[in-house]
């Protein structure tokens, strides 16, 4: 080969060279913006959170947050936005079930225990789809594994590496008797248990279950429960501070989740939309407690605000109940 072919070669060599290095370096600038916020959920376990129970789901109006409750019947496809940073968890009814969910026809009607008439407003906003619903009763033979495989499995297919736990007190509708709740709540163990041993590696986020915490929290990235500071009155139809009372009994099973789990806690509160004021108010106290907030509407219709909680920052949950 003549000298002059080499020299040509060469030069073709080191453009082809030039030009990979600079769509590896424009590839790396391009990705570090989502690369640090996801550093971000690793170091704090779960960072800024949403809940949004919305039919429209965007994945870029979620970039600020990583992490991400969804109602899963949303359509939205978890799999294909898996570049961006939040983590997805799709929301999941474990103590209640609905005509309107797909699995709902392959139930067993004798593991339905009673119509759920007296429900509360906890994330009703997920469950306004769920009109007609009744209390599954946990000891029913078979329902841990109908539970990963009828639910959890189609939602894991989908992409959904996490989820949002809810209605696990829901039995008390039902039990009467000290021995009758804790059957059901034996029954709530089974399920989580059966989860965790089909997807080791799932995610899960309570809604509250203090009860069979001791069994649990091994396998438990969070804990949440609703209005510390700001509730939604669904049978009236508005916003209203909550009670002295009920923030103490909350801030008490709060201090236990923390100093005795060493688990992300979560509060889900709630102001008018547009009241912008109110949200930020209700974001700082609540983060003011080395809890994690999250403020939205009364129908987790709109994107609230949260605040990722420094990991090792001072909580001051202990500090204010001992005070």
């Amino acid at each position: 080969m003549k000298a002059t072919s080499l020299a040509h070669l060469g030069v073709s060599w080191i453009v082809a060279a030039c030009a990979a290095v600079a769509i590896l370096l424009l590839s790396v600038a391009w990705l570090r913006p989502a690369l640090s916020a996801c550093k971000r959920v690793s170091a704090s376990g779960i960072g800024a959170v949403a809940f949004y129970y919305g039919a429209n789901v965007r994945a870029e109006q979620f970039e600020s947050f990583d992490t991400v409750v969804l109602e899963p019947d949303s359509g939205f496809d978890p799999a294909a936005h898996l570049a961006h940073c939040p983590k997805w968890y799709a929301y999941v009814s474990v103590g209640e079930v609905s005509k309107a969910r797909a699995y709902y026809a392959k139930m067993p009607h004798t593991w339905l225990l009673a119509a759920d008439d007296a429900r509360d407003a906890m994330h009703d906003s997920a469950r306004d789809s769920m009109h007609d619903s009744a209390v599954v009763d946990q000891t029913a033979p078979g329902w841990p594994a109908f539970f990963v495989d009828e639910i959890i499995e189609p939602l894991w297919e989908r992409g959904y590496r996490g989820f949002f736990l809810d209605t696990l007190d829901s039995y008390r509708r039902v039990a009467q008797t000290d021995a009758a709740r804790a059957k059901q709540q034996a029954g709530l163990v089974a399920v989580l248990h059966a989860l965790k041993a089909r997807y080791p590696q799932a995610q899960l986020i309570l809604n509250r279950g203090f009860e069979i915490l001791p069994q649990v929290h091994d396998q438990v990235a969070a804990v949440a429960f609703e209005s510390l500071f700001g509730r939604w009155d669904r049978t009236n139809q508005r916003y209203g501070a909550v009670p002295d009372r009920d923030r103490e009994w909350l801030l008490g099973e709060a201090r236990e989740v923390h100093e005795r789990y060493q688990l992300p806690v979560i509060s889900i509160d709630y102001c008018a939309p547009g009241d912008d004021a109110c949200r930020e108010d209700i974001v700082r106290k609540i983060g003011a407690l080395g809890i994690v907030p999250y403020v939205t509407d009364g129908g987790l219709q709109t994107i609230g605000v949260s605040r990722a909680v420094i990991k090792d920052a001072e909580p001051l949950i202990s500090v204010t109940l001992k005070g």
